[in-house]
Order: structure tokens, then sequence, then C-alpha cells
């Protein structure tokens, strides 16, 4: 019984050890102006767009073409959720769209794009936000990182 357990649990630490590589390494973006942070895979989203002079953000870039923008913003307008969820859907095509008492989340369609975005009303009249756009063709790869990415959107 003794040997059973142990070859199986070599088996799988094993097993574990040879899927590593193909994990994703998680990567937390802050941005310095507002403290808006995100977790992601780095080994996905491996480039940078030019940041905005405003420091607002930072949008990484992954070679199949998606894209995560991260990003805070003075709620300067002092709009409510569904204010800005309103605003936020202008030119797209929402097919999911729910509100919460401090936070927004709108998924749908942007031309050929998969769109996820995510507004949290932080401390301050901030909004800590972030925008993920991906091919539909990338559905599959995406999907499941969303809600991970989702969870860890952060910001005072």
């Amino acid at each position: 019984m003794a040997y059973r357990f142990a070859r199986t649990f070599s088996a799988m630490v094993l097993a574990m050890v040879l899927a590593a590589p193909a994990l994703a390494k998680p990567f937390i973006y802050t941005n310095a102006r507002f403290g808006t942070s995100v977790t992601f895979p780095h080994e996905i989203f491996v480039s940078k767009a030019e940041p905005p002079e405003n420091g607002d953000g930072m949008t990484f870039l992954a070679a199949d073409g998606a894209s995560l923008a991260i990003y805070g913003s003075n709620n300067a307008l002092e709009q409510t959720p569904r204010q800005l969820a309103d605003m936020s859907s202008e030119g797209v095509e929402v097919t999911y769209r729910k509100l919460g008492k401090d936070w927004i989340v709108l998924s749908g369609h942007d031309g050929n794009d998969i769109f996820y975005h995510r507004l949290e009303f932080g401390r301050g009249g901030v909004i800590h936000a972030f925008l993920l756009k991906y091919p539909v063709s990338s559905k599959a790869k995406y999907d499941p990182l969303v809600s991970a990415i989702a969870e860890s959107l952060n910001g005072p």
C-alpha cells in the first residue's frame, strides 16, 4: 500500500513539474497615479502600448491581438454606476451588463473582438478599471482568464 501511494505521489509530482512551464506566471501591474492594480498572466500579454502622457494607466498587448488596458480615472462628472455604464456602452454591442452599488461589468462585442470591462468606484472619487479585448477566434483561450483578472482588480 505504501509503495503504491509513493509511486502515485511521485507520478503526481512529476506531472506537476512537467506542466509548470505551461502555466502562465502572474504579473501585478499597479498604476502609480491612482493605485489601480490588476494581476494577469505576463506570458500572454508580452508587450506594452505607448503609455498615456497623463499616467492614467497602461495597455498590455498579446501576440494574437488581445489587449488588456488597466487604468484609473477621476469621476469628475460624479456619475453613478448606471450613468457610467450607459456612457461606456456607446459604440459597442453589450450582451452582458451588471451593476452594483459601486461597480459595473459590461461584456459583449466590439467589431470582431469580445470585450470585458469592469469598473469599480474607489475612495476619493476614483474609478479603477480594466478593459480586456480579444479576438472571437481566441475565446477559448481568454474566457477562462476573465474571472481571475476581474477578481484581482483593486484600488484604494
